[in-house]
């Protein structure tokens, strides 16, 4: 039966009360006495020099507190980027400045050009509007293979090319890698796009900045995972405001996905233009700004080969990308498609020789970086595809190629650079096949034949790093930021427990599942415990959520600071049952002596902690408040495989997902259900991808699918209902609660799941189609099948 509480119950959230009853405090929900408001004019040319800006009008305009430019902020400091890449020769990657709002030139459309403050919002969009701007405008670079050729014009004047980095994996191995290709029995190679996505998370970005002339104090309440990381980058490098005089404060948050991760020009302006206002200023994104001024993620493209011998072993794998960074360096940019994406190439596979290049390319578009992910699915989509285009050419079933390469012994080491600790992929294909009723499949074909259909089952596996780890290694792979996390447990004379942690909830269930862990190792009630995250003055140094890091490395803290207050709380319980401290036992929620009936509840030693009547203040000082930081040492494997099963429309290459089944190894659960939501909504983002999203630019910039007109979000009737199962658990072995990220997997999994379905039904119908490109929309795949 399921527990009541505690690890591994289904518990239900309980922050979803005042988000369903409409009590959330979001970002935009904050209104601040006098606050103005604020209205940026961004570009509406993907490339040109800014000529001339005349604001003269728009001063005039009623409401208006300020009008401010590029001007403005010369000698402020660039949006910094939070990992340098080294390239393959040793070199450092390229990196252009990023102004708050566009100096010289204009490089993407929606970059801001000046920026109204006014009394109302429709006062500093009509003034917006008055603004003159003239732009002599450049010819764009879109096509990122376009953007590397010679004479090709320069997104940054200042950069030698267009070219970030050209980055190698494991460059010592490329010889060996090459030679193995040469000595191959067959070789698969496979050309593919990685699709750019725009994140849409439900709620927009908004920023509120709020400035204290008596203290000389700034408050910025934003949208963000990670409100320690904001506060040092924009602090330090782009306002130089010390850390002790800025708060940053990222309240109930309505989805990241990754895009809420980064610091972006619109907070450093709002905290910045409320000094300089003298008045609290507030900017919220519409949704058309969303499209043009959020982070985008993906956007690869790809070339991939797979060597292997005579007998149907891999051997070796090759690849060579180019990902696209947009016009300027994202936060974490620059290590999307490297280290998060490279060191993810062996999948679940025992391939000795891998090598990966990636070639970062600037372009006149928006910024790329992470988005749910973050590298590994984009990995897992171009392994899986070959893996499964290899079988086909060999003639062998699928399934039966990837059990044969399977890593079966733990820990292995891969040969690019990360260590397994624990897995067991045979497990979750036997789950998969089960849960899948693949001996059923043909039937189910035979029905849809019937129909006039096409069916077709696709399976995957996949394999991810969670929560990136240790910081001595990022620092040296060129993280310029800790990835450590942090916790503080503050016990009340009454027995009550905040819990006060740098991980931030948006949506993951945080408040419900920290709890529980908590209540776990305590033995009370989880109502007993409240969970404060997001305010940087409240709070200890943490790196935020990302990265499916939250459990593994922020829960992984609480433990290590409950494990210290339970400690000091033994002692206290030890002189008031007058026994031997070793002899104090811990079991639902009260201190006993072993082998007697003597005990003492947790309430009452709690109370003598502030209240220390009873023990001596030399031995135990009063007060129960601990705080603990985890540096994991290594990172987490979550793994799993997927089968999707698709009906296509001959007629009309439409495609609907009549099946999906995901069996995953998250390690232990801490609740259940949580897991499960977090799975759905990975495999609906996931097949939105393969299926419908697609962020689409001209040859002259201009963003073509700029809001849901045109951009395909995934809807109820784009899904079926899933089929999940996560109890094939393999602990992982060095976190204390034998944990593994979950929060990303349906997204890594899914894309090449329903690629390889459809490619199998399009063959079941005797279509020479080896690969066609997500999104799958119906006039690909029917272009597809009709050559």
């Amino acid at each position: 039966m399921p527990k009541d509480g505690g690890i591994g119950a289904s518990s239900k959230r309980r922050e979803d009360v005042r988000f369903l009853t409409g009590a959330g405090n979001y970002t935009d929900d904050i209104n601040i006495h006098g606050q103005a408001h604020v209205f940026f004019l961004r570009s509406d040319i993907a490339h040109g020099t800014i000529t001339s800006v005349d604001t003269s009008a728009a001063e005039a305009m009623p409401g208006v507190v300020k009008v401010f430019t590029g001007a403005d902020f010369e000698g402020v400091g660039s949006i910094p980027c939070g990992w340098q890449v080294t390239d393959r020769h040793g070199d450092p990657m390229q990196e252009p400045a990023h102004p708050v709002l566009a100096q010289g030139k204009v490089r993407h459309v929606g970059e801001p050009i000046a920026a109204v403050v006014a009394e109302t919002l429709a006062e500093a969009r009509d003034a917006a509007e008055a603004i003159s701007v003239d732009i002599a405008e450049l010819p764009a670079v879109v096509n990122m293979k376009d953007a590397l050729k010679d004479g090709a014009t320069k997104v940054h004047d200042d950069l030698t090319s267009n070219l970030c980095y050209d980055w190698g994996f494991v460059e010592e191995n490329k010889d060996a890698v090459n030679k193995a290709f040469d000595e191959a029995a067959h070789v698969t190679s496979l050309e593919l796009v990685n699709n750019r996505l725009v994140a849409n998370p439900m709620e927009p970005r908004v920023a509120v900045g709020e400035y204290a002339r008596g203290t000389d104090e700034h408050t910025l309440y934003t949208t963000s995972q990670n409100p320690h990381v904001i506060r040092l980058l924009m602090g330090a490098f782009v306002l130089g405001i010390p850390e002790h005089k800025l708060r940053v404060v990222a309240p109930d948050v309505g989805g990241g996905f990754g895009t809420k991760i980064f610091h972006y020009q619109e907070e450093a302006f709002c905290t910045f233009a409320a000094k300089a206002c003298n008045r609290p200023v507030k900017w919220t994104s519409s949704r058309s700004e969303a499209f043009i001024s959020d982070a985008h993620g993906r956007d690869h493209v790809t070339k991939i080969e797979l060597a292997l011998d005579a007998d149907n072993n891999f051997t070796a794998i090759r690849t060579e990308t180019h990902a696209n960074m947009g016009a300027y360096l994202s936060t974490f940019a620059p290590s999307v498609p490297t280290w998060l994406h490279g060191t993810l190439m062996a999948g679940n596979y025992k391939t000795p020789l891998i090598y990966v290049n990636v070639k970062a390319v600037f372009t006149n578009t928006v910024p790329v970086d992470a988005y749910r992910g973050a590298g590994r699915p984009e990995a897992t989509f171009q392994l899986e595809r070959v893996v499964d285009k290899a079988a086909r050419e060999l003639g062998v079933d699928p399934i039966a190629l990837r059990r044969q390469n399977f890593i079966t012994e733990f820990p292995y080491a891969t040969p690019v650079a990360v260590e397994y600790d624990t897995g067991d992929y045979h497990a979750t294909m036997d789950k998969l096949e089960e849960m899948g009723d693949f001996a059923g499949f043909a039937a189910r074909r035979a029905e849809s034949e019937k129909n006039g259909k096409l069916r077709g089952l696709g399976v995957n596996c996949y394999i991810e790093a969670c929560g990136i780890a240790p910081s001595n290694l990022v620092g040296q792979l060129g993280a310029r930021a800790g990835l450590y996390e942090s916790a503080t447990v503050r016990v009340n004379a009454t027995g009550g427990l905040v819990v006060m942690t740098g991980s931030h909830s948006h949506g993951q269930g945080h408040e419900t599942s920290f709890a529980q862990v908590v209540a776990e190792m305590i033995g009370i009630d989880e109502s007993m415990i409240e969970i404060v995250h997001g305010d940087t003055s409240k709070v200890p140094m943490g790196m935020g959520t990302y990265g499916s890091r939250s459990i593994a490395v922020g829960g992984s803290a609480m433990v290590r600071a409950t494990e210290k207050i339970i400690n000091k709380a033994k002692k206290i319980a030890s002189h008031l049952l007058e026994a031997s401290e070793t002899d104090i036992e811990l079991k639902d929620g009260a201190f006993s002596v072993a082998g007697t009936d003597k005990s003492v509840a947790w309430g009452d030693v709690t109370l003598a902690a502030y209240v220390p009547h009873n023990y001596p203040l030399e031995d135990i000082e009063p007060g129960l408040e601990e705080t603990a930081f985890y540096d994991p040492s290594n990172f987490t494997y979550p793994s799993g495989a997927y089968a999707c099963e698709v009906e296509v429309d001959p007629d009309t290459g439409k495609v609907s997902i009549e099946r999906f089944a995901a069996a995953d190894d998250f390690g232990n659960i801490i609740n259940p259900m949580i897991v499960t939501g977090q799975v759905h909504g990975g495999l609906a983002q996931g097949i939105g991808q393969a299926l419908l999203e697609n962020c689409a630019y001209d040859e002259n910039g201009q963003l073509l699918s700029a809001s849901y007109m045109d951009y395909a979000m995934p809807r109820a009737d784009d899904l079926p209902m899933f089929s999940v199962d996560h109890s094939c658990q393999t602990p992982c072995t060095h976190n204390p609660l034998g944990v593994k990220g979950c929060g990303e997997a349906g997204a890594i999994g899914s894309p090449p799941a329903v690629v390889n379905a459809v490619v199998d039904a399009l063959q079941s119908a005797g279509k020479d189609v080896t690969h066609v490109d997500m999104p799958l929309s119906p006039d690909r795949v029917w272009a597809a099948m009709n050559g």
